[in-house]
């Protein structure tokens, strides 16, 4: 009886141990952001989450956000600061490593911050599975987004207006955490 324990007990640590394999992305870094509306507008019904994945060469952002008006168009953009105080002015301006100009999602000496804009369906919901890789989930590295702020606004991004895309104001935010 002992026997069949023993290998009763390794058959479910197995288990266990695979189960816990799958949930850490098969060992890549996660980060997750759940956005929570801000005061800047009322009422504000604007909550999300995105989770960050690390690829070889940059970051997999996968999410969605729910609450906006349907078929409107929201900035949408990593911040330098890691505090959704102040409706989320706090969160200072778009992270910018490289010192570049703000512009468009991928275009040469943007922001590290940028992001496609969000894009609500006929139900008020933007879903994004985007692929960065101007930014980074590692420590000690000078794209690390972990700790900083994701932040939504209320106003497409003209992608030409310096320094922030004349995006209007902060309707949702949240933290970047490592999971």
């Amino acid at each position: 009886m002992t026997d069949r324990f023993a290998a009763l007990t390794a058959l479910v640590l197995s288990g266990a141990l695979l189960a816990g394999c799958g949930s850490m992305s098969m060992g890549k870094a996660v980060a997750v952001a759940n956005l929570a509306p801000t005061g800047a507008i009322t009422p504000n019904p604007t909550l999300g989450k995105a989770t960050f994945t690390a690829l070889d060469h940059g970051v997999r952002l996968v999410g969605e956000v729910s609450g906006l008006a349907p078929g409107s168009e929201h900035g949408f953009h990593i911040h330098e600061k890691g505090d959704c105080g102040d409706n989320a002015m706090a969160a200072g301006g778009h992270f910018n490593p490289t010192g570049g100009t703000h512009g468009k999602f991928g275009a040469a000496g943007s922001h590290a911050g940028e992001l496609p804009s969000l894009v609500a369906d006929a139900s008020g919901v933007a879903r994004f599975n985007v692929e960065d890789h101007s930014i980074s989930l590692a420590d000690g590295t000078p794209n690390n987004v972990v700790g900083r702020a994701l932040v939504v606004h209320r106003d497409p991004d003209d992608f030409k207006t310096q320094p922030a895309g004349n995006s209007g104001p902060r309707t949702a935010c949240a933290v970047i955490t490592r999971r």
